[in-house]
């Protein structure tokens, strides 16, 4: 298992094409398996499932993607996390759900580092925060999740708002949702600092994503 932390912001079709060498080279045995940790310039992409009517204002680069889900922001502030992993290699019965579950579990946990209760939603992708701790109303969204598998070979994952600019979503609908905001550690008044968060980030994906890690029980939404 490689990881790879990247400090300066990456061209998304950088990105893009090292995780289609990566993951074509991990399905012949040529590589290991890998998690990037980087940041994008501002950008917009769309997954599988994106409608048109999602993009507001394309005040920044579109890219389609073949990850699944809507429209989404990266872009300086927001930590991305690329995974590629061999399922076929890591269970008998390859489980995509198990999978997602497991992304989930990673981000919530390192969340839990810095005192937010990240928590699942049923029938809504990525980690959400209860504002009302906050002094707030209602709910938002702090971590995305979106990606693609190719013959059990992932790619793609996550995104984790740090201190992204927030307005850079409303050329959006993220992830389809219009009723719903999104949040990050700045905007609860947590203060981070990059590198412990990466820190955290790498720990817990190698607990969660470890030989002897079990997965969580993810029916347990609410």
């Amino acid at each position: 298992m490689e990881y790879i932390i990247t400090n300066t912001h990456v061209d998304y079709q950088e990105a893009h094409d090292f995780m289609e060498q990566r993951v074509a080279d991990i399905r012949g045995g040529e590589a290991d398996e890998a998690m990037w940790l980087l940041e994008h310039p501002a950008l917009y992409t769309a997954g599988s499932s994106a409608k048109e009517e999602d993009l507001l204002d394309a005040r920044f680069p579109v890219y389609q993607t073949g990850r699944g889900g809507k429209y989404t922001y990266h872009g300086p502030g927001q930590r991305v996390g690329y995974v590629m992993l061999d399922l076929k290699a890591r269970q008998s019965q390859p489980d995509i759900k198990a999978f997602i579950c497991k992304l989930e579990e990673w981000l919530i946990l390192t969340l839990a580092d810095f005192g937010i209760k990240g928590e699942r939603r049923e029938g809504r992708v990525g980690i959400w925060v209860d504002l009302k701790p906050y002094g707030r109303i209602g709910e938002a969204k702090i971590a995305a999740i979106g990606v693609r598998i190719r013959r059990w070979v992932t790619f793609h994952g996550v995104s984790l708002n740090l201190n992204p600019d927030l307005s850079h979503f409303n050329g959006i609908v993220p992830c389809g949702l219009a009723q719903f905001g999104v949040t990050s550690f700045e905007d609860l008044g947590v203060k981070f600092e990059k590198a412990d968060v990466d820190a955290a980030l790498q720990r817990h994906f190698a607990a969660v994503f470890g030989a002897d890690a079990s997965t969580p029980k993810c029916a347990q939404h609410k």
